[in-house]
C-alpha cells in the first residue's frame, strides 16, 4: 500500500465510522482511488456461478449500496463488485448510530438496516455504465415496511434485469425484522419458486443471468443440506456462504462488542469457514460456492478457497486497511497457488 493510502486510510479511522464510510464514497466518485496494476494472471481467473473472473476477490455487498462507486472499486483490482443491498423503494434504516468500528478485534457491528436510494436510482447508474466492462452485481433485499417481501425480490429481478451482471438474492441480514425467516423451509419454497418463475418469463429464449443465494452463518446441519437441495432444486447458480453473525464470541474486546447488530471481520473468520467447509460437503460439486466473512489477507483468502469457494468476497477489512488491500491479496494467492503446485484456482477448490 503506498504511502498515501496508509495515510488516507489512517485518517478516516479518525472520523465517525459512518461518515468516514460517506467520505471514502465521495473520495473514490473524485477519483482518488487506488488503480491496480492490469497484468495477466490466468492462474487467478475463476468461473463462478457461469460467471468468469478475472480474479477471485470480490467486494461483498454493503461498502457500496447505491451503486455509486462500482467502476473504481473493478479499478482497485476487484474480480467483480456486488452493489446494494437495493430495496424497491428508498429507506433510511435505522436509528443512527448503527456503524460500530471494533478495532481491537478488527471487527465492525452493523445494524445499518438496508439504507438505500431505492431501485430507481439504482437503475439509472447502472444503465449509465453500460459498456464499460467489469462484472457488477445487485444484492436485492425488502423494504421493512413491505407487505409482500418475496415481491420486493422479484420487483428488483424485473427492474434490474438486462443491467446487472449477477443479482444476489439477500435472506441473512439480521438487520430487517423477520427477514431471516425467508431461510425456513416453507418461505423459501415460495421464494426461490417466484423467483424462477419470474427469471424464466423474463428470460425467454435467452441466456439467463446468474442469481446467487446469500445466507447466514447461524445455520445448523440439517438447515445446510435443506437450503443446498432447495437452492438446487430452483435454478440458483451459487451460494454465498455467508453474511454478518448474530452471536458475539467471547474473545471480543471492544467496548461496542454489545451493539446489537450483524457482527463481521476477524472474528467472523472461522465460523464462516468452517460452515463454508460443510456447504462443501453437501453440496457436492453440484453448486458454486462463494466464501465471504473475515478475510483481510492472501492466507485467509487461500483458505476459503481450499475450505471449497471458487470465489470469496470482502468488506470489512477494508476499514482497517483500504482498498488497495485486494491487490495484496491477489499477489498472495498467486504466489501461493505457485507454491503448492496449482496451475489454477479451480484445482485449489476443496482440497482442504
Amino acid at each position: 500500500m503506498s504511502l498515501f493510502y496508509k495515510v488516507g486510510t489512517a485518517a478516516m479511522r479518525t472520523l465517525p465510522a459512518e461518515r468516514a464510510h460517506k467520505t471514502t464514497i465521495k473520495a473514490l466518485k473524485a477519483g482518488l482511488g487506488p488503480v491496480a496494476k492490469k497484468t495477466e494472471t490466468p492462474e487467478l481467473v475463476t468461473i463462478v456461478g457461469g460467471l468468469t473472473l478475472p480474479n477471485p476477490v470480490g467486494l461483498a455487498a454493503g461498502f457500496d449500496k447505491d451503486c455509486e462507486v462500482p467502476d473504481a472499486m473493478l479499478s482497485a483490482g476487484f474480480g467483480c463488485v456486488e452493489c446494494g443491498t437495493v430495496t424497491p423503494k428508498p429507506q433510511v434504516g435505522n436509528s443512527k448510530p448503527r456503524l460500530f468500528r471494533l478495532t481491537e478485534d478488527k471487527a465492525v457491528i452493523n445494524r445499518m438496516g438496508f439504507n438505500n436510494g431505492g431501485l430507481d436510482v439504482f437503475k439509472t447508474r447502472l444503465e449509465a455504465r453500460q459498456g464499460r466492462g467489469g462484472l457488477v452485481g445487485a444484492n436485492l433485499g425488502a423494504n421493512k415496511d413491505s407487505t409482500d417481501r418475496i415481491g420486493d425480490y422479484v420487483k428488483g429481478l424485473s427492474v434490474l434485469w438486462g443491467l446487472s451482471d449477477y443479482f444476489t438474492i439477500n435472506i441473512s441480514s439480521p438487520n430487517t425484522p423477520g427477514l431471516r425467516d425467508l431461510q425456513s423451509a416453507d418461505e423459501m419454497d415460495e421464494l426461490l419458486g417466484r423467483i424462477a418463475d419470474i427469471r424464466a418469463e423474463l428470460t425467454g429464449d435467452k441466456p439467463s443471468y446468474p442469481i446467487f443465494l446469500k445466507v447466514a452463518p447461524d445455520l445448523d446441519c440439517n438447515q445446510i443440506e435443506r437450503i443446498v437441495e432447495q437452492a438446487r432444486l430452483y435454478g440458483m447458480n451459487a451460494i454465498i456462504v455467508s453474511n454478518t453473525t448474530i452471536a458475539r464470541p467471547d474473545t471480543l474486546l471492544s467496548a461496542h462488542k454489545g451493539e446489537g447488530g450483524g457482527l463481521s471481520g476477524a472474528p467472523l473468520f472461522e465460523p464462516s469457514t468452517e460452515i463454508l467447509k460443510e456447504f462443501y460437503v453437501v453440496a457436492a460439486g453440484k453448486i458454486d460456492l462463494i466464501g465471504v466473512g473475515g478475510i483481510s489477507n492472501g492466507a485467509q483468502a487461500y483458505a476459503k478457497i481450499r475450505a471449497g469457494a471458487k470465489a470469496v468476497q470482502l468488506y470489512s477489512a477494508l476499514v482497517f486497511q483500504g482498498p488497495s488491500l485486494v491487490t495484496q491479496i491477489n499477489q498472495d494467492l498467486q504466489a501461493r497457488l505457485k507454491a503448492d503446485g496449482f496451475k489454477s484456482i479451480a484445482e485449489a477448490v476443496g482440497q482442504n
